[in-house]
């Protein structure tokens, strides 16, 4: 390997311990427990490495933000060795799978839907990524049901993200294992119904 190869993994090693201290403190303390500082502080870097990185506060939680997206748009890639009914199906149960049914994991994504109220550049990430989102879905659907029309996909994937995102919300509240696989299997109804 070589040392500008090098220079540029131990970047992207550097960026990924800032970023994930962001999203660690976002979920912990909301954005009030955020300053370049304190990030410095979780991620064990210097200061003036995060100030290297971000100019700010805002361009910080930016890029926490579309590293955040990414994570969520991965969730309903396709796995091309399987057939479109299992791919939907493994998409559906990813949501509830036991890194996602954490305290932790629950904090953060309920931080990230107050961000979208903070700034703006915020709610165009959060409207960008929920888009994103539901549009891998919708086409998961209409690869395992393609004598639906488009519309009828997306319709059927916005009811999902709606039945998701109150699972995940009642989650918080100590929701069974009982009542989370109810809840997939009904994701599963809608986006499978003939």
């Amino acid at each position: 390997m070589s040392q500008r190869t090098a220079n540029a993994d131990e970047k992207v090693d550097r960026q990924a311990l800032i970023l994930e201290a962001v999203v660690s403190l976002l979920s912990r303390h909301g954005i009030s427990g955020l300053s370049m500082r304190a990030v410095a502080r979780e991620a064990g870097v210097a200061l003036g490495l995060v100030n290297y990185y971000y100019a700010d506060k805002i361009s910080l939680i930016r890029a926490a933000l579309r590293r955040i997206e990414e994570e969520d748009v991965a969730m309903v890639e396709p796995d091309p060795a399987k057939s479109p009914d299992e791919r939907l199906r493994t998409a559906l149960r990813r949501v509830a799978g036991p890194e996602y049914l954490t305290t932790e994991y629950l904090s953060r994504r309920l931080q990230l839907w107050a961000l979208a109220h903070a700034h703006e550049d915020f709610a165009a990430i959060n409207t960008e990524a929920q888009n994103r989102y539901r549009a891998g879905l919708a086409a998961l659907i209409r690869a395992a049901r393609p004598e639906l029309s488009a519309a009828e996909c997306k319709r059927r994937a916005l009811d999902i993200v709606v039945l998701q995102n109150g699972m995940w919300l009642t989650a918080l509240l100590g929701l069974d294992r009982a009542s989370i696989r109810r809840s997939v299997a009904r994701c599963e109804e809608i986006a499978l119904a003939d």
